[in-house]
This record gives structure tokens, C-alpha cells and sequence, in this order.
């Protein structure tokens, strides 16, 4: 079996309050890129996982690995090969979404149910849905979105990760307001964008005060032609752009990726 583990971008992030415990409350829109990691599975009398691609040398190999905890929570022997192709620690839930494609393909390998998978990171149930979705609470109220135009946009990277306690730990409100309690009925990726304009991520100036060089990536997006839209994705530091058509989007990384070949760039559709 082999299953998408696609990167994950949150088109918003309003941070709406804190729990007793800690855990912040959110409110995010969601999308899935066509860029992302791949997992196969195959029967096997023991779990066993094998790591390969571009990003290969990034994946912890211990107990903290989510495709072997995702395993380890699904109780279905196989033997796993993560094709790793998305940056670690780049707020675009390239492990939660590891997570949720291992659990998929086990499920249909083993023929067993899913199992609640919030316990493996607040970014695998909306992982699990793996399409375009309104993520609140700390993750466990997901509702798909309809009517949501495709995206063309750049990702980029700037290879430096980021700490997501550390982002939380320097918000200076934890209450802001949520997104409208009705979305809109967005006529198209024009549309949408001008939308999402109005909207924010909470997290993206904590972030760029722990990570300047999110500063940078953003003031390069805007200055490519036709961007409509840059943002930072979850707590960073990989930003998005978001352009008229496809052949806007590949220019504008072939430029950034020209200009900084020392970041990770993609064109890829949000979808």
C-alpha cells in the first residue's frame, strides 16, 4: 500500500485562547499541496522503516518518530519506507502528515479501523482528512471545507528550523478573534486571496522574532510577480505564496530559487 503524505499549510492561524493545561485553542483554515512525502507499507512479521528521499537525513530514528508511534498506536506489523521529501521542523506538518499516511495505509493493510490519532500531534486529525478543512480547539474539531478554489503557489524554506514551544512561548495575546463563523462562498483563487488577506497567522511575528530570516523569505515572495498573498504557514519558518495561475507560481520559484539556492523552494497547487 501506498499512501500521500502531503504538506500541510495553514492559510490562517488565529490563536483564540489557553486551556488550564497549557494547550492553546485555534482556529485555522487548511489546505493540502500537491508537494509531499510518500509512505509505503508491505506485510511484515515485525515493523521495520527505511527512510528515504532528499530529506532523508533529517528524520529522527528513535522512539520520537512519528510514522513508528503512528505503528506502534495502529498495532499492524509491516514493514515501512518513508520517502522524505519535506523539510523537519517547517510548520507544514510534514511529520504529522508522515503520521496520518502510515496510519491510512495500515488501516487498509490490516483491514482495521482508525484509530483517534490526536495523541500523536495536534496536526494529524486534519492529516488524517488530508483536504481542505477548518482545524479548531487544539486540533481535535475538524470540519471539511467546501467550495475552495485551487491554489497556485510557491513554498519556501529557509532551511532553519524552528521550535513551535518556543513560537507559543513568545505570543503576546492568546485570545484574539476567530475567523467568521460562516466562511464565504469564494468565486475564485482571486477572491480567496483578497479573503484570506483580511485574515492573519498569530504565530508568524513571534516566529520572525525568533527566526529573522522569515522577514526575508516574506519580502522575497512579494516581490515576485503576481503574488497575490505571502504568508507563513503553522509556526514556520516555511512561507507561502499565492499566485494567479501555474505559470506565475513556477517563474516566481525559479527566481527565488535562482537568487537563494541555499533554500527549499516548490511550486505546487493548494488544494
Amino acid at each position: 500500500m501506498t499512501e500521500a503524505a502531503p504538506a500541510k499549510i495553514n492559510l490562517t492561524l488565529h490563536v483564540t485562547g489557553r486551556r488550564a493545561d497549557g494547550y492553546h485553542l485555534l482556529d485555522s483554515l487548511v489546505v493540502f499541496a500537491g508537494a509531499g512525502d510518500r509512505v509505503h507499507v508491505a506485510r511484515a512479521d515485525a515493523v521495520s522503516l527505511r527512510v528515504t528521499g532528499s530529506m532523508a537525513g533529517d528524520v529522527p530514528e528513535g522512539a520520537d518518530n512519528s510514522v513508528l508511534r503512528a505503528a506502534a498506536l495502529i498495532g499492524v506489523e509491516a514493514a515501512i519506507t518513508l520517502e522524505k521529501h519535506l523539510p523537519a521542523a517547517a510548520g507544514i506538518g510534514g511529520g504529522s502528515s508522515d503520521a496520518a499516511a502510515c496510519l491510512r495505509a495500515l488501516a487498509r493493510l490490516g483491514g482495521v479501523a482508525l484509530p483517534e490519532a490526536l495523541g500523536l500531534g495536534a496536526d494529524v486529525p486534519v492529516c488524517l482528512l488530508a483536504r481542505a478543512a477548518r482545524m479548531r480547539g487544539i486540533g481535535e474539531d475538524v470540519a471539511p471545507v467546501a467550495g475552495l478554489p485551487m491554489l497556485d503557489a510557491v513554498l519556501v524554506n529557509p532551511r532553519l528550523p524552528v521550535a513551535t514551544p518556543e513560537v507559543f512561548a513568545r505570543l503576546e495575546r492568546r485570545d484574539t478573534a476567530a475567523m467568521p463563523e460562516a466562511l464565504p462562498g469564494w468565486r475564485d483563487a482571486g477572491d480567496c486571496a483578497r479573503w484570506l488577506a483580511t485574515q492573519r497567522n498569530d504565530l508568524e511575528a513571534p516566529a520572525q522574532a525568533l527566526c529573522p530570516e522569515i522577514g526575508v523569505v516574506l519580502e522575497r515572495l512579494r516581490a515576485t510577480e503576481g503574488c497575490a498573498l505571502a504568508r507563513m504557514s503553522g509556526s514556520g519558518a516555511t512561507c507561502f505564496g499565492i499566485y494567479p495561475d501555474s505559470g506565475a507560481a513556477a517563474r516566481a520559484a525559479a527566481r527565488i530559487a535562482e537568487a537563494r539556492p541555499d533554500w527549499w523552494v516548490v511550486a505546487t497547487r493548494l488544494r
